[in-house]
């Protein structure tokens, strides 16, 4: 077992001395949590990556528009299981373990693709085939509910002090590590098949991928060390929302504050901007897949440096740098977006956007993790998590593409914007030095 809590200097302080295999083992369960968090997001983000094409056989109507604000429904549902997800997960984290929470997760995802990878389509048997891919989206969105609670807490948690925002980070590495890992399947099947053939079965092949991969990442799980101790898990109060909402109110409803918004750009400028690249700027469905497939990448690789950072000046000021420049950018970048008729202008403009939330989703799990002690962290973060994310971040491509469909696309950029600004507001009350790091580690 990692231990994490014992008498140690203020998060302030030099970082207490770490042999060369405890270094060696905290790097290595990070990297195994995050192997895992890498197939969890594969498989959610393939879903919305692949929607262009297997929409038509799961919502036979002939509005383009029409077909993907149904697919988008079926997204957002898999958010509304989100909270469920937090609370379920985040008590068999905080009262039997991390350990045993993020095998269970991966397990759910698992069963969620294989059913999506087999369901026939509404020519064979009508109605019962978008209620099936439901149901299978409902499994998967409990899935991710409780996987990033408990994987934020678990990486939280054996993190090495002074390194704690660089280590964590690697969250959200795996996260868009995921989606870009989608994008990449779905760039490779448009390479080795042509239209027809992605629509008639070819969209079926990442969701039997992500199955195998989740058996995997089953497989490294079983290896981790279990960072909660006996005292935290035995806790009356351990794994209660009744233990959150008595002693941590502010801070659960600090982490719904800036949640809701971080949720809401980060789907925006990536799950929802290729859709948004093909509809409204007017650009071929492969170029605005290669075009995310690079910003993607360059996303992802800028997570550790955004990490590092707020190893040296604060969790709060990456917060704050999050929400001020958001409010500021967001409509001048979409502006722009709709306009642009180069794949690189666009590009640049999109990463500009991913750059600013990179303020935010660099240190999402780890800012969240510091406000709870060990007894709720995980029902904190992941309760709280899910419920801001099921109502803005699960509903960025619904509402974005309904307000298209009403002829008032500029208020989605506006509706973003609010949110920064909220954002920006809640980050004032997140603490300079959280009072739980003073004993841990």
């Amino acid at each position: 077992m990692i231990a994490t809590t014992a008498n140690a200097p203020a998060s302030t302080d030099a970082p207490p001395h770490y042999t060369a295999e405890e270094k060696r083992r905290r790097i290595f369960a990070i990297v195994a949590a995050s192997s895992g968090n890498l197939v969890e997001w594969f498989d959610f983000y393939v879903y919305a990556f692949g929607a262009i094409y297997f929409a038509p056989a799961f919502f036979p109507k002939s509005d383009p528009t029409a077909q993907l604000l149904n697919t988008a429904g079926v997204f957002a549902a898999g958010f509304l299981m989100r909270p469920i997800g937090g609370w379920l997960f985040g008590r068999i984290a905080d009262r039997r373990g991390r350990r045993t929470a993020m095998l269970a997760s991966v397990v759910l995802m698992c069963l969620g693709s294989l059913m999506i990878a087999a369901v026939p389509t509404y020519a064979s048997i009508g109605a019962w085939a978008p209620a099936l891919l439901l149901v299978a989206r409902l499994l998967q969105g409990l899935s991710v509910g409780g996987e990033y609670g408990t994987a934020a807490t678990y990486m939280s948690e054996v993190a090495l002090r002074g390194m704690r925002g660089f280590l964590s980070s690697f969250q959200y590495v795996t996260l868009i590590g995921g989606q870009l890992l989608a994008v990449l399947v779905i760039v490779l099947l448009q390479q080795v098949l042509d239209d027809a053939e992605l629509k008639a079965w070819g969209w079926r092949i990442p969701f039997v991928v992500g199955a195998i991969a989740a058996v995997m990442a089953l497989l490294l799980r079983r290896t981790l060390h279990e960072t909660s101790t006996d005292q935290s898990r035995a806790n009356r109060e351990a794994g209660t929302i009744r233990g959150v909402l008595r002693h941590h109110r502010a801070a659960f409803l600090t982490v719904i504050g800036y949640t809701a918004g971080g949720s809401l750009i980060f789907y925006t400028f990536t799950t929802y901007m290729q859709k948004y690249l093909v509809n409204s700027a007017g650009m071929s469905v492969k170029t605005a897949s290669n075009v995310m497939t690079v910003c993607l990448f360059i996303f992802m690789c800028l997570q550790p440096a955004f990490g590092a950072l707020s190893d040296r000046i604060g969790r709060r000021n990456n917060m704050l740098l999050f929400g001020g420049l958001g409010m500021l950018a967001t409509v001048p970048i979409f502006t722009a977006l709709q306009g642009v008729d180069s794949p690189v202008a666009a590009g640049a403009l999109i990463l500009l956007a991913l750059a600013i939330v990179s303020f935010y989703t660099s240190v999402s799990g780890i800012v969240k993790s510091e406000l709870f002690p060990p007894e709720v962290r995980a029902m904190g973060v992941g309760f709280a998590y899910a419920i801001a994310n099921a109502l803005f971040g699960g509903t960025a491509e619904y509402v974005a593409l309904g307000l298209k469909s009403l002829g008032h696309e500029s208020l989605f950029y506006w509706y973003v914007t609010v949110m920064m600004a909220i954002a920006f507001l809640v980050s004032l009350r997140i603490p300079r030095v959280p009072s739980y790091l003073r004993h841990e580690h």
